[in-house]
């Protein structure tokens, strides 16, 4: 019988693995050792590569090729929600998970921006973060209760902002757009061949269509329905 086909047939009737591989970022050495720990303890999962940087996980967890990582945003130098992009590019299969101490909607909506498939707090108890894991395994996107408010508010939000968009006339919505993109009035008047204080006018409909009370406010409102 030919050896390679026998090597073949071998590897073929060897089991699937059991396990998950997972791998660990987090550069606090208490909390990483914690944490390995007790990712020993969970069956499904077999921790393959723990860094304590940014940098280290690029080189590292590449050739490991885990099926999830636990990425800590706050990291020394490069930052975990840098780092998540970075590895997403390099592995986009790879399931990514926050787990973090911070739920500030200004590292939230960067992180998920990034590429990460979920956010947990580091408070998440042990059997939750190993729920989590498996859910994130299945395709599932867990969060932390408080993490799913802040996205639930924010699309709330953006959806305001859209219909407020909608009530807008085409002239209207033609002088937000020039807003946002930083010309001053006189420079939008010109544009669309229009007087300063129609500008203005049109300005005053603006605001109070959209409920705001500036222009760097309507710019900005503006520019979040657009994403």
């Amino acid at each position: 019988m030919n050896p390679s086909a026998t090597t073949r047939s071998l590897a073929a009737a060897a089991p699937t693995p059991a396990f998950k591989k997972i791998a660990l970022v987090e550069d606090q050495r208490e909390t990483r050792e914690s944490l390995t720990r007790l990712l020993k303890t969970f069956a499904e999962l077999k921790c393959v590569c723990v860094c304590a940087s940014g940098e280290e996980a690029l080189k590292q967890i590449p050739p490991a090729r885990p099926d999830v990582v636990l990425m800590d945003i706050f990291l020394p130098r490069m930052s975990g929600i840098e780092c998540t992009a970075r590895l997403k590019g390099l592995l986009p299969n790879a399931r990514i998970l926050i787990l973090t101490a911070s739920d500030d909607e200004e590292m939230v909506f960067p992180a998920l921006e990034a590429g990460a498939d979920g956010y947990l707090l580091k408070e998440t108890e042990p059997a939750k973060l190993r729920g989590a894991l498996l859910e994130l395994l299945h395709g599932g996107v867990p969060m932390t209760s408080s993490i799913a408010r802040h996205v639930a508010n924010y699309f709330r939000k953006r959806a305001k902002t859209r219909d407020e968009i909608v009530r807008l006339s085409p002239r209207e919505t033609e002088l937000l757009t020039l807003l946002a993109r930083g010309y001053s009035n006189k420079e939008i008047a010109g544009k669309l061949s229009l007087t300063l204080e129609t500008i203005q006018s049109y300005l005053k409909s603006v605001y109070r269509k959209m409920h705001v009370h500036s222009r760097a406010e309507a710019a900005v409102r503006y520019m979040s329905s657009q994403r």
